[in-house]
């Protein structure tokens, strides 16, 4: 086959995504939080972006009258509009942060005058672990220097739950000791504070608890070594047959073993709080409901006007500085451009939630509808993609509590007065399972009975998800 070069002309079609529209893409499935952080991000890297301070000036409204305020911002403009073009030329850096330094803004430590001193419990240093604590107790200890080493590294095994995860082997390749010396080391780990740490499995860990207790040996012990798998699915008579004792000593030794600790480390393990911000509140009026978007702790923006100014003027940098200006200037006026038109999609998709579940803010989960992304996507005339992005990772609060916008989304089940919503479905499962007797616990085939009495017909597998989903124990497990 020969090779050749020729010229030919080609008409095709291409999606291409500017870095304009893939900032507003991904500003739009920000949630709150990471919102503010990439908007002070861009506040860093952009000249021409500055933090608007009209509302601290709010706070300092009982200084001055209103008419002085208002005199005072007209002064403040023109005298910025008829700065001379030599002054402008001439200035510097120095003198440039030496005009916008009054309040310490451009210096990192803005404030508005009403700030209160953070508490001091803000400085307390942090909890002693699980790793901490046990390594205070080895340091306490008699033991020869051998056997402590050997205990560092048994400690180091020791995961978050409080539980050994290195074999005997595995220990004596890292600490070179023999395994005489790794059994007295593990046992005198065993032997610290919390009760049950350093075990291998859940027996032995309700083992050593219930050795501290002086319960070695007992019934107690005995249930646990030999038939915790009988417990677990609460076969106590047949506990009562093979011990030839009472029902009633048998509930009384599971009512020890239900008291002990099957993670003894969590306790110790450092807690992580994650504060939900909702993007969108719903408050309820004498009217109706009220949208209000959440934009506490967003920076506001606007266009620095000394940039500005230095952009206008054509002699004043070089070419060079001048396209780098004009390339920040369009970002700048394209984030703000994308933020405006993110808080409009959100407050429309929080709208139309609004009007397709207003049973639900009136009533409860109960009165939930089945609703899809493309429902809201036609009705707003958006991409369904543009719905899922905005529902993404977002909260809504409401007067009856915080939830993810994804919440308000349901399939829909067939019922007596026409389809509801799974969501209703699910909470009606916990509800009969909340009311039911528990020495006779209702089977999934019974629940499903249950909604074909109030003709709802959904099969016996659903239940059984949704019970998992709610994280319910089947029948037998909900015995008692």
């Amino acid at each position: 086959m020969a090779l050749e070069s020729r010229l030919e002309l080609r008409l095709s079609q291409k999606l291409i995504l500017t870095p304009q529209l893939q900032m507003a893409i991904k500003l739009l499935q920000m949630p709150q939080l990471e919102l503010q952080q990439a908007i002070t991000q861009e506040l860093v890297e952009n000249p021409f972006l500055e933090e608007s301070m009209d509302v601290s000036s709010e706070y300092e409204a009982g200084e001055t009258t209103a008419e002085e305020r208002e005199a005072g911002e007209i002064h403040e403009e023109r005298e910025e509009a008829e700065m001379p073009l030599e002054r402008l030329m001439g200035s510097t850096n120095d003198d440039y942060f030496d005009e916008r330094s009054y309040d310490g803004r451009d210096l990192g430590y803005f404030t508005t005058g009403n700030v209160t001193q953070p508490s001091f419990e803000y400085f307390l240093t942090t909890a002693a672990d699980l790793f901490d604590h046990l390594l205070w107790q080895l340091r306490l200890s008699k033991e020869p220097e051998t056997v402590r080493s050997v205990g560092e590294t048994i400690i180091g095994n020791i995961d978050e739950n409080g539980y050994l995860v290195a074999s005997d082997e595995e220990l004596m390749t890292a600490s070179g000791a023999d395994a005489g010396t790794v059994e007295r080391a593990v046992r005198l780990i065993q032997s610290f504070d919390p009760p049950g740490i350093g075990a291998r499995d859940i027996k032995e860990c309700l083992h050593l608890q219930l050795r501290a207790l002086n319960l070695e040996n007992s019934l107690v012990d005995k249930l646990v070594l030999n038939h915790l798998d009988l417990i677990g699915k609460r076969k106590y008579s047949q506990l009562s047959k093979i011990y030839d004792i009472s029902l009633e000593d048998i509930m009384a030794a599971v009512k020890i073993v239900e008291g002990l600790d099957p993670k003894p480390g969590v306790n110790f393990s450092t807690p992580t709080t994650n504060y939900i911000t909702p993007d969108v509140y719903i408050i309820k009026t004498d009217t109706g409901y009220q949208i209000i978007l959440n934009d506490e702790g967003l920076p506001r923006l606007r266009i620095n006007s000394y940039y500005q100014k230095l952009l206008e003027n054509k002699n004043s940098v070089p070419k060079e500085d001048r396209q780098y200006l004009e390339d920040k200037l369009r970002s700048a006026v394209w984030l703000m451009k994308s933020l405006d038109q993110r808080n409009k999609t959100i407050y429309r998709v929080s709208e139309c939630i609004l009007t397709y579940q207003r049973d639900f803010f009136d009533n409860g989960v109960g009165s939930l509808k089945p609703l899809n992304l493309k429902d809201i996507a036609q009705e707003l005339n958006l991409h369904e993609s543009t719905i899922s992005r905005v529902t993404s990772n977002k909260y809504l609060s409401c007067p009856r509590g915080i939830y993810g916008f994804r919440f308000f989304f349901s399939n829909a089940i067939q019922g007596e007065f026409g389809e509801i919503s799974s969501t209703s479905v699910k909470d009606m499962v916990k509800k009969i399972i909340s009311e039911e007797d528990t020495s006779k616990p209702l089977s999934d085939m019974r629940i499903v009975d249950i909604f074909k009495g109030q003709n709802i017909n959904i099969a016996r597998r659903t239940i059984a998800k949704y019970r998992e989903e709610l994280k319910l124990p089947s029948q037998s497990q909900r015995k008692r």
